[in-house]
């Protein structure tokens, strides 16, 4: 049980093409989006489509993955933690961020073939 207490997996597509920086110490750092969609019936049985946009980021050999075959609309199954992390501002406001730091990445789909990370 012990792996299981930072544990996140979804299911969903890319918002947006990934976002590749190079940090100082040379490690490579991608960011994307994945949006998550739930459906149900409201109280008039009307089918209602509910999506929540995840803040996703990955490093090294996943980043490598990822920054080669993923492009906005990608459906890919995710692994990770979430991770919380603070900064300041333009302004000097403190601001804060969960993002989930990806571990493994299946993409999904029959345009772009599976590869696993």
């Amino acid at each position: 049980m012990y792996a299981l207490k930072n544990k996140v997996q979804l299911i969903g597509n890319l918002g947006n093409a990934p976002e590749v920086r190079n940090t100082e110490s040379g490690k490579k750092l991608v960011r994307f989006s994945v949006a998550t969609n739930e459906q149900y019936k409201n109280a008039k049985g009307e089918r209602v489509t509910e999506t929540q946009w995840h803040n996703l980021i990955a490093w090294g050999k996943v980043a490598d993955i990822a920054e080669k075959y993923l492009a906005k609309g990608t459906e890919v199954a995710i692994e990770g933690k979430l991770v919380n992390r603070n900064y300041m501002d333009k302004e000097g406001n403190k601001k804060y961020i969960t993002e989930i730091q990806v571990n493994e990445l299946l993409m999904l789909g029959k345009a772009t073939g599976s590869m696993v990370a």
